[in-house]
């Protein structure tokens, strides 16, 4: 947690858990305190630190997933899935997209976790990232990058690439491999197919409804403003449970891969 001070407002950045780094802001001004969250999720991440809860008189939250068919299942779940095709697919190559920052290293990390400590092989553009990751005291085990392997070496093994890749010219190195995306929106089918994504993960760095949910409930602040996602059902939630909200629809915020 750190802080500063400017025209009499005090800014204090505390834990958003979304990222490395992410940061809510807690603004203070005449004994009135306002919470901005940013992007946040409340899952645990080895990779950072974990959201936390401040209360405050004015709380102002994202809504990535702000609807109630988002109920994102536990990340043990989706990578023992993985490893479960990595296992029944041992001659081909599993192709995981993942965004650069955040989602890549927690994925990493995760199959760490999960006992997996053979190489995870890395698209180029996805290295800097991690060493990053890995300078500021984040583990992440072995990594190399796909350049210069043979074709044959990466049978059976675990690639992680930005999911701009995953059907660019790059993927055909790759021997018969198999698709995968880590994203919240995979938990939406439609999305899936028309990323042609085989193996669906459904890993997001953002609260699910419930956490959403919980989350407001938990600050309990005197007035919620909600924006960056589907401000209107969680709005309805806030108007059902006697919770003052208003929706703040900002212009140039459309849906992230996530």
């Amino acid at each position: 947690m750190s802080g500063c001070r400017s025209g009499g407002v005090h800014a204090t950045f505390v834990s958003a858990g979304h990222v490395l780094g992410s940061a809510q802001i807690l603004l203070e001004h005449a004994g009135e305190r306002i919470v901005v969250t940013g992007d946040y999720k409340r899952a645990p991440d080895p990779t950072c630190s974990p959201f936390a809860v401040t209360p405050c008189d004015l709380f102002v939250t994202e809504a990535t997933f702000g609807l109630p068919v988002f109920r994102h299942p536990p990340i043990e779940q989706e990578i023992a899935r993985l490893l479960d095709a990595r296992r029944l697919h041992p001659d081909r190559a599993i192709l995981v997209g993942a965004y650069a920052l955040g989602k890549a290293q927690r994925l990493i990390a995760e199959l760490r976790r999960a006992g997996h400590h053979e190489p995870i092989y890395l698209h180029g553009a996805m290295e800097r990232m991690c060493r990053l990751y890995e300078e500021l005291g984040v583990p992440l085990g072995d990594l190399q990058l796909v350049a210069g392997m043979p074709k044959g070496a990466l049978a059976g093994q675990i690639v992680v690439c930005p999911p701009s890749a995953l059907s660019d010219r790059w993927s055909r190195r790759l021997p018969d491999p198999i698709t995968a995306m880590a994203s919240g929106w995979m938990q939406v089918r439609q999305r899936a197919r028309q990323k042609n994504v085989e193996l669906p993960l459904v890993i997001s760095d953002h609260a699910d409804w419930q956490a959403l949910t919980d989350t407001i409930a938990e600050v309990n602040p005197a007035e919620t403003w909600i924006t960056h996602g589907r401000e209107e059902a969680l709005l309805r939630w806030c108007q059902l449970n006697q919770r003052r909200a208003r929706a703040l629809a900002l212009v140039g915020y459309e849906d992230e891969d996530d």
